[in-house]
């Protein structure tokens, strides 16, 4: 019997790091994506890196299923099954917001302005930075490593930093004098894109609170 306990605390453990690997894939594949089509966004690398990027959402929704199966088949883990789980899930909203943002490129068939690109770029880099501080944050709360709050710090740098940029993108865009319903599409887009590291501090924030409940 404990053998048959010790394989599933492994497999679950197996899921997770899966699901971590599979979310930096995401977070690589969505960067290139918004950066192929800055100037393009019918390009054919643009078309492949969008369906690359929805693949790996995809396959993240089936690694989560996965995951809540064993988790919710009374499988003995360290750690809280529901703390856990509610993490994968907080995780899990963000490879959905890049599918989302790709998706609103391609079928609202958006160009982003030269006058945006900088500032359009950089909220995307510091976005994804967020996305790839957070898993090292995770992985520190998996192998119970220090430096989880060090780590959630950088997040909520990245974070405060991604709110100036959508601010400044937001403003610049009311009071360009490009077409009206243009406006209101980059505004969403913006804002969705914003959403990433909104989301990334929150999961952070609950990772941070998972580390200091072992300590009591």
């Amino acid at each position: 019997m404990f053998n048959f306990f010790f394989k599933k605390e492994k497999k679950v453990e197996d899921l997770i790091y899966a699901y971590l690997r599979n979310f930096n894939l995401s977070c690589k594949t969505f960067e290139n994506a918004l950066f192929s089509c800055i100037h393009n966004p019918y390009c054919e690398e643009f078309n492949f890196l969008r369906k690359q990027t929805h693949k790996y959402e995809s396959k993240a929704d089936d690694l989560k299923n996965e995951l809540n199966n064993l988790m919710y088949g009374k499988i003995l883990i360290p750690d809280s099954r529901e703390d856990i789980m509610r993490l994968i899930l907080a995780l899990d909203k963000i490879p959905s917001i890049l599918d989302t943002v790709l998706s609103m490129i391609k079928y609202q068939q958006l160009v982003i302005p030269d006058e945006m690109l900088d500032d359009f770029q950089a909220l995307t880099k510091a976005s994804m930075k967020a996305c790839r501080i957070l898993t090292r944050q995770m992985n520190c709360l998996l192998k119970k490593e220090k430096g989880i709050r060090d780590l959630m710090s950088k997040v909520d740098e990245k974070e405060s930093y991604c709110d100036h940029i959508e601010r400044k993108l937001i403003k610049w865009v009311f009071n360009s004098d490009i077409e009206p319903f243009l406006k209101l599409q980059l505004r969403d887009l913006i804002t969705k894109l914003g959403d990433i590291s909104d989301q990334a501090d929150r999961v952070s924030k609950r990772i941070n609170i998972l580390a200091l409940k072992r300590q009591v």
